[in-house]
């Protein structure tokens, strides 16, 4: 990457962490999920409401380093009026890029392309995964209709 194109994304980070998105608290939820990376200590809480298949509103409240924040603002961002299974693919094409695989991200979603850069610091790959993982999780709790909340361990995931 250019020097011109690492700060840039290097702006967008340090936007979302200095003014993380969705830390509004919201009034109801119907799908609540914690997350926890033990390898960088950050903690998330994520509430997302849904009304009929589409994301209504969004509340995160992400402790943890710049990347970790960043990352989750940027979700709460993103999903915020899409559909729910349009969601769910986001958020596996965003787990996918961390990971190293080939995606192409939607065109309406450009700051994510600023987590692209973390895949070239492997110690910091899970802090940009956590609301991901943290949201894919509790959709699948969601959609099993149990109302069971856990706190996805970083640690456990693949």
């Amino acid at each position: 990457m250019s020097g011109s194109l690492d700060d840039m994304y290097r702006d967008i980070i340090l936007d979302h962490y200095k003014a993380p998105r969705g830390k509004k608290p919201i009034e109801e939820a119907n799908i609540a999920s914690d997350g926890h990376n033990p390898a960088c200590g950050d903690e998330l809480e994520l509430k997302v409401s849904v009304d009929g298949s589409t994301v209504r509103d969004v509340h995160i409240n992400c402790k943890g380093c710049a990347i970790s924040v960043a990352s989750s603002s940027m979700l709460a961002e993103q999903i915020k009026g899409k559909p729910l299974e349009e969601v769910k693919g986001l958020a596996e094409q965003v787990r996918k890029m961390l990971k190293g695989e080939n995606v192409q991200l939607p065109e309406d979603t450009d700051d994510l392309d600023a987590l692209k850069g973390v895949r070239n610091f492997p110690v910091r790959i899970k802090c940009a995964l956590l609301a991901w993982v943290t949201l894919l999780e509790g959709i699948k709790t969601f959609e099993k209709g149990t109302g069971e909340s856990k706190t996805i361990n970083l640690e456990e995931t693949d």
